[in-house]
């Protein structure tokens, strides 16, 4: 398989098991080449530990690729998660226009909200710029929230089969991942729309989750791609990892802040290797 050079574009939380550290540990382990743009430092992502230390680096975004620039640097595909600020909005779409090789992919996960709710800090301006954002993605891969963000949609509690393509219809990308979708409370999974055409892909669902699966799943989907597996069989790649480390998770009730992942991987992967 050729080498391949991913961007990852996202905050760095120094302690958490999410974002950039996730996704470098991931596309890494699958044999890539993989850099950063980090558009914030924190101490901790902000999903328990209280307010954390932040640095944001909106400045150094602009810098940094003009630097890429500069040297003739470009990148085989580039993953954009958590993204904070109007400017850091702005830097990935300079990144993907200037620096993405041609055939190159950009994949981006939205992140701005869940469960019916935008994360702390985002309004509807910023919802507006994701949304800007999503029509240079290759492929996006929205929560049920973060789709109903983009398409002007009532949120439902009730994620049901229904509700789940009505939010595919209206959003006007030609291949979406809808995650978190499941047809029974006990499920759950995604649906990738690519075209016209709708398939799914669906697990049991174990507990009420754990930080950082969104990052893991959008990571190793990235990773499996890569290696030359179409979006379904990457997704459903990614799917089964992220169910067997959030299994892996259970249990450990010192380790609520994030996702065990990195006891399973190496064989993962080389697993995945063999396909």
């Amino acid at each position: 398989m050729e080498y391949k050079r991913i961007l990852s574009i996202q905050d760095l939380s120094c302690l958490g098991q999410c974002s950039t550290t996730v996704a470098m540990t991931v596309l890494s382990a699958w044999g890539h080449e993989t850099c950063v743009l980090p558009t914030a430092l924190l101490s901790t992502h902000t999903g328990g530990f209280g307010t954390p230390e932040v640095v944001h680096l909106d400045d150094f975004l602009f810098r940094t690729l003009d630097h890429w620039e500069r040297r003739g640097i470009t990148f085989d595909a580039v993953l954009i998660g958590y993204l904070g600020s109007l400017k850091a909005v702005d830097a990935a779409r300079q990144a993907v226009s200037r620096l993405l090789a041609p055939g190159g992919v950009c994949v981006l996960d939205p992140v701005m909200g869940d469960r019916g709710r935008l994360y702390s800090g985002f309004d509807l301006e910023y919802v507006e710029a994701i949304r800007d954002l999503c029509r240079i993605a290759h492929i996006m891969l929205p929560n049920t929230t973060e789709a109903a963000l983009l398409t002007g949609t009532p949120y439902e509690e009730a994620e049901g089969a229904a509700y789940a393509r009505k939010l595919l219809d209206k959003l006007d990308h030609p291949q979406v991942l809808l995650t978190g979708v499941g047809p029974t409370a006990d499920q759950t999974g995604f649906l990738l729309k690519q075209g016209g055409n709708v398939r799914s892909y669906h697990h049991r669902r174990i507990g009420a989750g754990c930080h950082g699966t969104g990052d893991l799943f959008a990571a190793c989907l990235t990773g499996a791609w890569m290696r030359g597996n179409e979006p379904m069989e990457a997704g459903r790649m990614a799917a089964d990892f992220v169910c067997a480390c959030v299994e892996n998770t259970q249990g450990d009730p010192d380790h609520w802040y994030g996702v065990k992942f990195e006891p399973l991987l190496a064989k993962w992967i080389q697993e995945r290797k063999g396909q």
